[in-house]
This record gives structure tokens, C-alpha cells and sequence, in this order.
């Protein structure tokens, strides 16, 4: 039978649980954890840093719908033959 003594009244989620046993380690220990998370996450850190001009292409493509805009008079200024523009799709 659940009293009122017997209910725990603390937050039950992850999160806290987490929290509250990270905040209970000493300084020495977390340190050990941090740099282990840290050796873990650095091949992640160098993934996200090679994608990231990728990434700020994607974005400034979302941004800026004017750059699909193709004008096709510059076609007419390179002056290519018309078996190169059937391969790239703009056949005369």
C-alpha cells in the first residue's frame, strides 16, 4: 500500500538523474570523464568541421533562390556546338 512517506516526490526523468550524479563526482573524476568525451567526440568535431562549408553552401542556397535563376544567353557567348548542348540539355 503507497503512503505518503512511501511516494517519492523527485523528478524521475533522465535528465535529472544525470545531473544530479554528475554534480555528486568529485573533480578528479569528471575531469577523467570530460577528456575521455573529448578524445570520443573529436572525430566527430573534425567531421562537422569538414562538412561545415558544405553545410554554409546549403544554406545560402535555401537563402538565395536568384542563383537558380540560369540565364541561358550565356550559352550564346560560349559559343559550343550543338552535340555539347544536347548533352547538357539545352539542344537548339
Amino acid at each position: 500500500m503507497n503512503t505518503p512517506e512511501s511516494i517519492n516526490t523527485e523528478s524521475k526523468n533522465l535528465f535529472h538523474v544525470i545531473s544530479k550524479n554528475w554534480e555528486n563526482l568529485d573533480y578528479s573524476l569528471k575531469s577523467k570523464l570530460i577528456k575521455i568525451w573529448r578524445v570520443l567526440t573529436y572525430k566527430w568535431q573534425l567531421q562537422i568541421l569538414f562538412n561545415l562549408p558544405f553545410l554554409l553552401w546549403w544554406v545560402l542556397d535555401k537563402s538565395f533562390p536568384k542563383v537558380h535563376r540560369f540565364d541561358t544567353t550565356v550559352l550564346n557567348y560560349l559559343n559550343l556546338p550543338d552535340w555539347a548542348l544536347s548533352f547538357i540539355g539545352f539542344s537548339q
